[in-house]
């Protein structure tokens, strides 16, 4: 199959994609040995012999991995505070992969890393909606009535903060249990949401993310998605 240059720029690793544009409208890349400067051009990445400054290049193999991130570990590769991210639970060879979303340092529960762009923009961008289920346990005992105030929404920071589908499993005087879907990924969604409506979160465990569940994959540990759960997670809407 046929893709943009920039894409096949972009898939091995070279720059983003609006980079690999200037990239190639400098004249700095050949196919076949042959200068392509046209941004409109394609290769075959099975076949095609791509350089850039003279250096062969080859697209990398495309990753997606589903982890149980613990509480504790941050979503990023490089911390200034030094503190523990989710890479330290990765193979050490797995350098271009990054997360898809971010779960808050407390958090935990299911968390993709990837390579692709696409598949990030996919999961990640408002317009597509990826539904993710949360278990939430909160300090003391909830109001029945919770539920369907996360669903109405409250307005926080200016933002308008609101459940997809709430359900309270269990409530007793020192904490409750709450299933809680969400559309969007705002940050810290939850606990903020929460907070509005006077309760503190305890835990807060990601188990669903579209299709994918978090299963028994155990914490700290990772898994590849299959083909078919990457496909089902790329279903047009």
């Amino acid at each position: 199959m046929l893709v943009r240059l920039q894409k096949f720029l972009a898939d091995a690793g070279v720059a983003s994609r609006r980079a690999s544009e200037k990239i190639i409208a400098e004249g700095r890349v050949t196919v076949n040995g042959a200068i392509v400067s046209e941004l409109g051009a394609r290769v075959d990445p099975a076949t095609a012999r791509v350089a850039v400054d003279g250096r062969l290049l080859r697209a990398r193999r495309k990753l997606y991995v589903a982890l149980h991130k613990p509480a504790g570990f941050l979503c990023t590769r490089r911390d200034p505070e030094d503190r523990q991210t989710v890479f330290a639970l990765l193979p050490a060879e797995w350098t271009g992969l990054y997360p898809v979303g971010r779960l808050d340092r407390a958090s935990e529960g299911l968390l993709f890393l990837t390579n692709d762009g696409d598949f990030c923009l996919r999961l990640t961008h408002p317009r597509y909606a990826i539904r993710k289920v949360y278990l939430v346990t909160v300090n003391g005992r909830a109001d029945p009535a919770l539920a369907a105030k996360m669903v109405a929404g409250v307005k926080d920071e200016g933002e308008w903060l609101k459940a997809v589908r709430a359900r309270l499993l269990s409530a007793n005087n020192s904490h409750s249990q709450l299933e809680i879907e969400l559309a969007e990924g705002k940050n810290r969604e939850i606990r903020r949401l929460l907070a509005a409506l006077g309760l503190s979160v305890a835990r807060l465990q990601r188990v669903r993310i579209g299709p994918i569940k978090l299963g028994e994959l155990p914490p700290g540990k990772w898994r590849t998605l299959t083909e078919t759960e990457i496909n089902s997670l790329l279903r047009p809407l």
